[in-house]
């Protein structure tokens, strides 16, 4: 009974994690929707860079944490941060601009 109560105290934390790395990417993506670039890293810019980096570094551990949780548990790998991330660096010539990804990524994010 104490393993059950513990992997439901695991999948309880995992489902909270989950629901902090998705409130975090949307805050994140909102301000670049209103106008800021650096979070998909089209211009490799390092002062841009500096500036998301707190962000980019918050969501990767938290999906590490989720990650963990998922492999205990025996679940599915979380998706959506490995996603996220190969969506970001250096875009084709003919890609739209950060603000504009990330509005469909938030277009996205509220259609799932």
């Amino acid at each position: 009974m104490a393993r059950a109560d513990r992997l439901e105290r695991l999948d309880k934390r995992r489902s909270e994690m989950e629901a902090d790395y998705l409130a975090a990417l949307i805050e994140a993506l909102e301000v670049t929707a209103a106008g800021k670039w650096g979070l998909f890293d089209h211009n490799a810019d390092k002062i841009m860079r500096a500036a998301t980096a707190p962000v980019i570094e918050s969501l990767t551990d938290l999906a590490d944490e989720i990650a963990d949780a998922r492999e205990a548990l025996f679940m599915e790998p979380f998706t959506l941060h490995d996603e996220f991330m190969a969506s970001r660096g250096k875009p084709a010539s003919n890609a739209v601009g950060e603000p504009k990804q990330a509005r469909a990524w938030l277009e996205r994010l509220k259609n799932a």
